[in-house]
């Protein structure tokens, strides 16, 4: 059974960086594709990051140029760097992951879900 457990939340100051974990266990897919989203409250979830076996990376537009995605495949750990946060980067953010084979590694295509971790960037 996988299991997705992201840390590193908190509050910050605008400016200033964090960087998310998420530990994956049991996921070991050929088809590696994991990625992050956010969902701030009344506001839909959005793609922020992905990346997939290949190490080709995608990004939301409110995440390029600030989020760095990376993957420790020792440690089987999904990272997000935040840089240069802002208040409406404020969210609940997920780790998620993709387990069905063949699909592409495309937002709509995620159906692993981690709990959640809060960023909370004030101004």
């Amino acid at each position: 059974q996988v299991q997705l457990v992201e840390s590193g939340g908190g509050s910050v100051q605008a400016g200033g960086s964090l960087r998310l974990s998420c530990a994956a266990s049991g996921y070991n897919s050929k088809d590696f594709c994991m990625g992050w989203f956010r969902q701030a409250p009344g506001k839909e979830r959005e793609g922020v990051a992905a990346i997939d076996s290949e190490g080709t990376r995608s990004y939301g537009n409110s995440a390029k140029g600030r989020f760095t995605i990376s993957h420790d495949n020792a440690r089987n750990t999904l990272y997000l760097q935040m840089n240069s946060l802002k208040p409406e980067d404020t969210a609940m953010y997920y780790c998620a992951a993709k387990s069905r084979p063949g699909d592409y590694c495309y937002w709509e295509n995620f159906n692993l879900w981690g709990q959640g971790t809060q960023v909370t960037v004030s101004s």
